[in-house]
């Protein structure tokens, strides 16, 4: 009788156990749905308070627009260097001034470069051995620059300076990676 005992109990919490786990992994699913809504109800409330400033949009020191963005996200000023631009996909790649690290620029999320490694046949394969964005290494950070983090005027500003530091046409992209290498 005991041995039943202990076999319901048991099998009781196992059961309890799944059905907590199961609640909280839909609570977590809701709880990052939210998130992704006041992340777009944010965006779209700074592009319409930002009309009016739209209009005088200019990036005359494309080097020095993206040190202030780098140093607005990294919280030091990393005195950025561009040393090479890839045109597909499209990254940038500057150094720091100091040599202790590595920037890659790039308007391919690491969900888009994931889904590139994994398809061979793409044809953007036949660059993986060229492009860094392809072979980053595992101690690599990695941060969303948009309007949201780097200023009100971002997603306007940053098709003017990726055309003034690589002299390559952005495309539609209101967002940019930025990958650091230590």
């Amino acid at each position: 009788m005991e041995i039943i005992l202990a076999l319901v109990v048991a099998v009781a919490v196992i059961f309890f156990g799944a059905l907590i786990s199961a609640g909280n992994e839909r609570q977590r699913k809701a709880i990052d749905g939210l998130r992704d809504q006041v992340v777009m109800w944010a965006t779209q409330d700074l592009r319409i308070k930002r009309e009016k400033l739209a209009r005088d949009v200019r990036v005359d020191d494309p080097l020095g627009w993206l040190n202030r963005v780098a140093t607005k996200v990294c919280g030091y000023d990393m005195d950025l260097q561009v040393v090479e631009a890839f045109d597909t996909p499209q990254a940038l790649i500057c150094g720091s001034a100091e040599g202790n690290s590595k920037i890659i620029l790039s308007p391919h999320s690491p969900n888009d470069i994931r889904l590139i490694r994994r398809d061979k046949r793409s044809r953007l394969s036949q660059y993986a051995e060229r492009n860094p964005l392809f072979s980053l290494p595992r101690n690599t950070t990695c941060h969303e620059l948009s309007v949201l983090s780097c200023g009100i005027l971002f997603d306007l500003e940053l098709p003017l300076a990726w055309k003034g530091l690589t002299g390559q046409v952005l495309g539609q992209s209101d967002c940019l990676w930025m990958y650091r290498i230590l």
